[in-house]
């Protein structure tokens, strides 16, 4: 058997010739750098959009590394076969069990056993979907290994063996899950240290209190005669985080009526108001009481 084929490292550091991965934890980067795994028949889909902005600079910075492996490096045949008709008859093909089991193996050789730490998933429309509390356990991990599929998806028993965690981004399906794992690292890099700069940024996001984000506002204070909410231009921030967080209610209860139920049931002992915003909910999220020379 031939060794594993190196994957392509993208990072502060220049990867070296080797015949098998690099070990995780040689100081290559920073200490503490998550470290994710791309098993894909394209890695040079990879960093893609994860390479600008701030993932970007965080990758040169080395507060993360990105290690894409070619499923097509592991297939023994001289013609490198990846896939196979579906067993019982059907359309397209399906990526072999051999193949990917390989895939699998080296990409996790040098990664912790302890899933919790090291977390492997595979990218499929049938997954349990992907959601701000999944983010915030793949950030506090040391890194994770993700399988894209492609075709009509991978031999079961693959993911059987080696016990691959399923994950869906939303209800619609792909092309192959290479855009699925960028959504995935692109949030989860983000909640990893230094990666914002600002900490504080991620706080009142969407999500982060079980609640969709309030609007934003900048200058100009008047555009298109339309204005900034007089209550954020007061200087007083608990009327301002009032507002806040009434918009917040108002929002997801108007968009997102099943985040609404989990807040309120997670949040209130007796979920009877949840049907209406309150008087004064409504008032808080219109910018508080009209003066008196308001119509």
């Amino acid at each position: 058997m031939t060794d594993a084929p190196k994957p392509r490292s993208q990072g502060m550091f220049q990867p070296r010739v080797a015949a098998r991965p690099r070990p995780l934890m040689e100081d290559l980067h920073r200490p503490g750098a998550f470290t994710a795994r791309v098993l894909t028949l394209f890695p040079g889909m990879f960093p893609g959009p994860l390479g600008d902005s701030l993932t970007g600079k965080a990758l040169s910075d080395g507060l993360w590394r990105l290690e894409a492996l070619d499923i097509r490096e592991f297939a023994r045949n001289k013609h490198r076969t990846v896939d196979d008709t579906p067993a019982g008859g059907g359309p397209g093909m399906v990526l072999k069990p051999d193949v990917v089991g390989e895939a699998i193996d080296a990409a996790m050789a040098d990664a912790t056993g302890d899933r919790a730490r090291w977390p492997l998933l595979y990218l499929s429309p049938r997954g349990r979907v992907f959601d701000q509390a999944m983010a915030r356990r793949l950030a506090g991990a040391q890194g994770v290994t993700l399988l894209c599929g492609r075709f009509e998806g991978v031999d079961q028993r693959v993911l059987d063996a080696r016990g691959v965690e399923e994950v869906s981004i939303g209800d619609y399906v792909l092309t192959g899950g290479e855009l699925a794992a960028m959504v995935i690292l692109d949030a989860v890099l983000r909640l990893r240290p230094g990666v914002l700069g600002n900490e504080a940024s991620t706080a009142e996001e969407s999500f982060s209190r079980g609640l969709l984000e309030h609007p934003q506002y900048t200058r100009p204070q008047v555009w298109e005669g339309r204005e900034i909410p007089e209550v954020l231009l007061s200087g007083h921030h608990a009327r301002i985080a009032e507002w806040r967080h009434a918009q917040a209610e108002r929002l997801t209860k108007e968009r997102r009526p099943d985040l609404w139920r989990a807040w309120v049931n997670a949040t209130q002992p007796d979920p009877a108001g949840e049907a209406e915003l309150s008087d004064a909910e409504t008032s808080a999220a219109k910018g508080g009481p009209k003066k008196d020379d308001e119509t």
